[in-house]
C-alpha cells in the first residue's frame, strides 16, 4: 500500500483529498501545519506528497525545496494560486505536478496514481539499460542513473535524468516543449508544458560550465530543444 502526506491547511479540503485517496486505496496521513508537515515529510519515509502553498509557520515552497534536497519522490503541489510565476516556482523548486483549486477529487487521485507509476517506472521496475553516454565530460550512467561532469556527480531528480538521457539519445534533433512533455510526463497525465521549461533550466544549472550559454542542451528559438554533440 502506498503510503501519501497531505499537507493542507484547509480541514475539508484534506480531508476530501484524505477520503478520495484511502477509497483508492492508498494509505493517508493529513497533516494542517507547514512546519509539522515538513518535519514528518523529512523524517517518515512517503511514497509521494500533496501540498498546498498557503500553510502556517512554513509555506509549500519552502516545503518542496527541502524535501527535494534530500529526497527524490513525486510532489504534487494543490493551491488556489493561479499565477504563472507560482507555477515556474513551484516546479522549480521540485514539485512533479500543480494542480489549480477547485479540482476535481478523480482528477488528483489520477494524476496521483500516474506519478506514483511513473516513478516506479523510472527507479528500476523496468530492464535495465547498461550502457553509458560519454560526451565531452559529461557522462550519463543508466544502469546506476548517475550523472558526471568531469567525473564529478551531480545529483538529479528523476524526470531531469530522464529528460536529459531522452535528449542525449536523440543528439541533434529538436525536440518542442509539447513532444518532451508527452514522452516524458506522458500523455496519460494531464499538466502544464512550463514544467518543461523548468525542467531544462534545473538541467542545465547542474551540468553546464555556463548554463546561460549552454553547450549541452540549446535552445531552438521558436522551435524547442537539441542536445548539441
Amino acid at each position: 500500500m502506498k503510503k501519501i502526506l497531505i499537507i493542507e491547511d484547509d480541514p475539508s479540503i484534506g480531508e476530501l483529498q484524505r477520503d478520495y485517496l484511502v477509497i483508492n486505496g492508498f494509505d493517508v496521513e493529513l497533516v494542517e501545519s507547514g512546519k509539522e508537515g515538513l518535519e514528518q515529510a523529512l523524517t517518515i519515509e512517503y511514497d509521494l506528497i500533496i501540498v498546498d502553498l498557503m500553510l502556517p509557520h512554513v509555506d509549500g515552497f519552502e516545503i518542496c525545496r527541502q524535501v527535494r534536497a534530500v529526497k527524490d519522490i513525486p510532489i504534487l503541489i494543490v493551491s488556489a494560486k493561479k499565477e504563472d510565476i507560482d507555477k515556474i516556482r513551484g516546479l522549480g523548486l521540485g514539485a512533479d505536478d500543480y494542480v489549480i483549486k477547485p479540482f476535481s477529487p478523480s482528477e488528483l487521485v489520477a494524476r496521483v496514481k500516474a506519478h506514483l507509476a511513473r516513478y516506479e517506472r523510472l527507479s528500476g521496475n523496468k530492464q535495465v539499460d547498461k550502457k553509458e553516454i560519454s560526451i565531452r565530460g559529461l557522462t550519463i550512467a543508466e544502469t546506476s542513473r548517475r550523472v558526471y561532469v568531469n567525473d564529478k556527480e551531480v545529483n538529479l531528480t528523476a524526470k531531469e535524468f530522464e529528460l536529459l538521457t531522452f535528449l542525449a539519445k536523440h543528439p541533434n534533433r529538436v525536440f518542442s516543449k509539447e513532444e518532451l512533455f508527452d514522452i516524458i510526463w506522458g500523455q496519460d497525465l494531464a499538466g502544464d508544458i512550463t514544467t518543461v521549461t523548468v525542467h531544462i533550466r534545473k538541467i542545465r544549472g547542474k551540468i553546464e560550465i555556463d548554463p546561460a550559454n549552454p553547450q549541452f542542451i540549446e535552445t531552438v528559438w521558436g522551435a524547442g530543444y537539441r542536445f548539441s554533440v
